[in-house]
């Protein structure tokens, strides 16, 4: 996770709440207890106010003729807001390739039932169901179409820190240690550039 004294100021000089959701599988992030007392051991409430925007339950967002998925379940608190940052720690995952801006918008922001949603690629809200790769991407591109359109992108930001590079995401309960030193801090109002600058700058 990124270290909240790097992104202290940033946060303090938006105002900014720190959002995330519940995970749809075991580990520290997966209960709204435990959620809260990861927050508070890592750091960020020190920082600035956080939201579990699906501690309520969660929202369905249309998808627009997408490939996979009809709709996308976000964090019932998403509509509290009116403006989005997504940032992002840059680094590789086992199922997207890559994890930033566009994972972030898409699983960062989906519920703990829209994590499993968009892993299973629409068969089941419940648990944890992988499926094939292009599936789980395709749907992963759905969901970040919903947000997109619900927010409004002229309401969306996104920076991207690749720092302490694994090829493991941060979703691993035992990531591999960092082999690619820091590069740098990225950012853009599309997406798709500011993840394509990233692994650019890797390669």
């Amino acid at each position: 996770f990124l270290n909240p004294q790097l992104i202290k100021g940033l946060v303090e000089q938006l105002s900014g709440t720190i959002v995330e959701c519940n995970t749809a599988y075991e580990g520290r992030r997966h209960t709204n207890a435990d959620h809260w007392q990861t927050f508070k051991d890592h750091g960020f409430m020190d920082i600035a106010p956080c939201d579990l925007m699906d501690e309520e339950g969660d929202i369905a967002l249309p998808v627009q003729d997408g490939f996979r998925l009809k709709e996308n379940y976000v964090g019932d608190h998403l509509k509290n807001y009116d403006s989005v940052l997504i940032l992002s720690h840059f680094k590789g995952h086992a199922m997207a390739g890559l994890g930033g801006a566009l994972k972030n918008i898409s699983i960062g922001i989906a519920s703990a039932r829209g994590k499993a949603y968009i892993h299973s690629a629409g068969r089941t809200l419940t648990g944890f169901m992988a499926t094939e790769q292009d599936a789980f991407l395709e749907s992963m591109a759905d969901a970040d179409r919903a947000v997109l359109d619900y927010v409004g992108r002229e309401h969306m930001l996104y920076i991207n820190v690749a720092n302490r590079l694994s090829v493991d995401c941060d979703c691993d309960s035992h990531p591999a240690e960092p082999e690619m030193a820091d590069i740098g801090i990225f950012a853009s109002t599309d997406p798709v550039a500011v993840d394509q600058a990233c692994v650019d700058a890797v390669y």
